[in-house]
This record gives structure tokens, C-alpha cells and sequence, in this order.
């Protein structure tokens, strides 16, 4: 038995809808491994539900299953958005979001992420990038100013199959662009933050209250 799978045992299980997201996503798709999972999936709605957010922004929604575990701790009149640039994807997507009645409060915007931040101008309490590596560092420049005070953003793949710390030297622009984030957002006196090495790395920021 692996740790990976000891873990699984031992948590709350991810309960039909999301167990078969999770299948068809393996069946479906060339890299079923963007899929948050079990146990990261198990992470984000307890996260959610910690905040209790009104407003959820999801950047990078793959197969719908993130999207669902955030929904799960929605206020019972808050809604979540999330973006995915992969149109290809629209249709399954929609399908599995189909699939719960947390789908309703989800709304879909099939767009590039940095072109969809620039067309709207709200406010969110939790925010989740798992859009293009490359792009970390725009999309928190971008959005550290729609985050609610006391507002939280999680940033995924933040060690990137710990290439930040073995490749000091990396090129591949993949590597390089969440190098960056996390340099930029160690830096950063508004914020406070703390990297989890749950599979390929969670970063998790609260953003302080101007009195702080």
C-alpha cells in the first residue's frame, strides 16, 4: 500500500458524482493527472467551507471536478466562475457539471484567462489558479486587487515536480513562470502564505486586512 493510498482510506470519499468525474477523466482524457483527485479534491471543499466564499473565481477547470469540491462550501446564494481556455473540453465539462446540484451555482466561460480577468470587474473571497504555468505570475498581479481583505487564493503546481528546486537553471518557460510566482509572491507584505507539498504543491494566500 502506498502513502498516497493509506491517505485515501483515511479521509471522506469523494462520493459518486465526483468518483465518476474522476473515472471518465482517466478513460477520456490524454493527462488525467491535471485532475485535482481524492485526496487534493477532499482539501478544496474543506478549504471552501473554512471561508464560506459568496464569490469563487476558478482558473483552469479541466474536467469540472475542482470546480464541484469549491462549490461544496459556497454560501447558499453564491455562485462560482471558472475559466477554461481548452474549448475542446466545453461539452464534457458541462456534462459532469450536469452531474450535481452544486452545477446551478457554477457558471462556465470557455476563454483565455488573462482575456476573461480583463472583461469583468468583481470581487471574489477564493480564487483558484490552475491555468497556464506560464501565466502565474499576470494572473496574480491581475487579481491580488479582486480579492476580498481576508480573502484566500490557492495557486496549484506550485513545486512542479520539485523542478523549482532541482532545475535552478530550468528553460522550459513552464518551469520558469511558477519559479516566478513563488519568487514574486514570497515578497509580497500584503499577503500572508504557506506552500502544502500536497502532490505538486499548493500555495495558499490569505490576503490581509489593511489594518494588519
Amino acid at each position: 500500500m502506498t502513502l498516497e493510498e493509506y491517505i485515501a482510506q483515511h479521509i471522506d470519499p469523494e462520493g459518486d458524482v465526483l468518483s465518476k468525474i474522476n473515472r471518465d477523466t482517466h478513460v477520456r482524457t490524454y493527462n488525467p493527472r491535471m485532475l485535482s483527485g481524492h485526496t487534493q479534491g477532499r482539501l478544496l471543499s474543506m478549504l471552501s467551507k473554512m471561508i464560506q466564499p459568496h464569490r469563487i473565481l476558478e482558473l483552469g477547470t479541466f474536467t469540472g471536478y475542482s470546480a464541484l469540491c469549491l462549490a461544496e462550501g459556497l454560501r447558499e446564494d453564491g455562485e462560482l466562475h471558472t475559466v477554461e481556455s481548452n474549448d475542446e473540453m466545453e461539452d464534457f465539462i458541462r456534462h459532469n457539471l450536469s452531474l450535481s446540484p452544486l452545477g446551478k451555482k457554477i457558471t462556465l466561460h470557455i476563454q483565455d484567462a488573462l482575456q476573461y480577468i480583463d472583461t469583468t470587474n468583481e470581487m471574489y473571497d477564493l480564487i483558484f489558479i490552475d491555468a497556464d504555468k506560464r501565466q502565474y505570475k499576470a494572473y496574480y498581479e491581475k487579481l491580488i486587487d479582486r480579492l476580498n481583505p481576508n480573502g484566500y487564493m490557492i495557486a496549484d503546481n506550485t513545486l512542479w515536480d520539485g523542478k523549482v528546486l532541482t532545475q535552478p537553471q530550468a528553460n522550459d518557460y513552464q518551469t520558469i513562470g511558477i519559479k516566478e510566482f513563488n519568487d514574486y509572491v514570497a515578497q509580497d507584505d500584503r499577503i500572508e502564505k504557506i506552500i502544502l507539498p500536497l502532490r505538486d504543491g499548493m500555495t495558499i494566500i490569505r490576503k490581509k486586512r489593511i489594518t494588519e
